[in-house]
């Protein structure tokens, strides 16, 4: 919190956040709403996020390519716009599925380009790879923050007034993360990346060049594909929560917003613990403990029919859920070069955005089919399996990372040959 710019990002964000999750619990309300529907509920997580996968790779040369802080603000300005235009629709009655679907696609655009530019940014705002895990952690302890507070207003509002409140106030709050990004000061030198690589090749070339290095260096293929795998089955149980606040436990919109409440309290302590570390040794074998955690909370919340009981487990999820994606982001950050952060942060959209949508339609697909408790478990059992294959492939992580973190100054050289196989990664 020393860097200005961090200061300035961490100020606007906290209050953009809450409005985003405002706006994701109110559109998963309107669309249960008006359609009663799983399918239609998975469809439209889909829609919002389908355009991440397909355009992620080229937004990454873009970030690599642009200034980041420019992006930022064109993505945040025009999610905003999206935003108010949902607002608009919704407070004069006028909204349909239709229009749900093309303006979850076309906020899916925007962060197609805003996730890998915010991810990359982080290190232009934090000079010094020593504060960056602490930066990435005190990131996701603001976005789980916002978690926390933004579904229960959410729930509240949507109570009293409908879910179009909730979309203006989410419009509103871009504000402040526009104005913070302008009053930022990002030095020529930080703002280009590697300015004459980009002036002697292609985008087509760099594009090749990013995925040659995610498929080739074995650290970062290994933790992507188990990103890939919780996006796929773990994440979208989320999609499915009106469901469980409708039917399971036969609440309402105040029961939605406290059951994803319950899951930011686990992921905010989650986010307090990463912060309080004071390296990123460690975090590598917190990954398949994370992965383990994160099932074992799903099949229990998937087998509780009660309120209490239900939001306690969300909490275990939250906090499994967040440990493995704070770490995975961690270590990615520190080990990527910088001149192909932006494109390796677009793989990472990829797995963590870009899997979801056949991950919505497949959960829709299964909640129609055996229900949602049941399908809620089938996701826990796959993760509990993807963290037992991570755990397995540690030895010949640890192997690839060394050399970089002795490099680093994060393992020093002389203990290198001493690490056993509970090592410092």
């Amino acid at each position: 919190m020393r860097h200005r710019n961090f200061r300035l990002f961490f100020a606007g964000q906290s209050i953009s956040l809450i409005g985003t999750w405002m706006t994701r619990v109110a559109t998963s309300w309107l669309v249960y709403k008006l359609s009663g529907s799983a399918i239609l509920l998975g469809t439209v997580s889909f829609a919002g996020q389908i355009p991440t996968f397909l355009l992620a790779p080229v937004a990454g040369v873009m970030v690599d390519r642009w200034n980041r802080r420019t992006v930022l603000v064109i993505t945040q300005a025009l999610a905003m716009l999206q935003s108010l235009l949902l607002a608009a629709l919704t407070l004069t009655h006028r909204i349909n599925m239709t229009e749900v679907l093309i303006l979850s696609g076309l906020q899916g655009c925007i962060n197609a380009f805003d996730m890998p530019a915010r991810q990359s940014f982080l290190t232009q705002m934090v000079e010094g790879r020593e504060d960056l895990s602490n930066a990435i952690a005190i990131n996701s302890s603001m976005v789980n923050l916002a978690r926390l507070v933004g579904p229960s207003l959410a729930g509240m509002l949507i109570a009293v007034t409908n879910e179009g409140w909730c979309f203006l106030i989410d419009g509103l709050s871009y504000i402040a993360v526009i104005v913070s990004l302008l009053m930022m000061h990002v030095t020529a030198a930080k703002a280009a990346v590697s300015s004459l690589a980009k002036a002697e090749t292609t985008m087509l070339q760099q594009l090749k060049e990013g995925w040659d290095f995610v498929r080739s260096f074995v650290p970062i293929r290994t933790i992507l594909l188990l990103f890939a795998l919780f996006s796929l089955m773990g994440m979208p149980f989320i999609v499915l929560m009106p469901i469980f606040a409708a039917q399971v436990l036969h609440g309402g919109p105040h029961t939605l917003g406290f059951l994803m409440a319950a899951m930011g309290i686990g992921s905010l302590v989650s986010g307090i613990s990463l912060v309080m570390r004071k390296s990123v040794r460690g975090l590598l074998k917190m990954i398949p403990i994370a992965a383990t955690v994160f099932g074992v909370g799903l099949i229990s919340f998937g087998l509780s029919h009660n309120q209490w009981l239900s939001m306690a487990v969300l909490a275990v999820t939250g906090f499994g859920m967040m440990q493995g994606l704070t770490s995975s982001n961690t270590i990615i950050q520190t080990i990527v070069p910088e001149d192909k952060r932006g494109r390796v942060m677009s793989y990472y959209t990829i797995a963590f955005v870009g899997m979801a949508p056949f991950g919505s339609l497949l959960a829709g697909s299964l909640a129609q089919a055996i229900g949602a408790p049941g399908t809620v478990i089938v996701s826990g059992a796959a993760c509990i399996l993807g963290g037992a294959w991570f755990w397995s492939r540690l030895p010949e992580l640890r192997k690839h990372m060394r050399p970089i973190y002795e490099e680093l100054g994060i393992l020093p050289p002389k203990f290198a040959p001493e690490l056993t196989e509970a090592g410092s990664n």
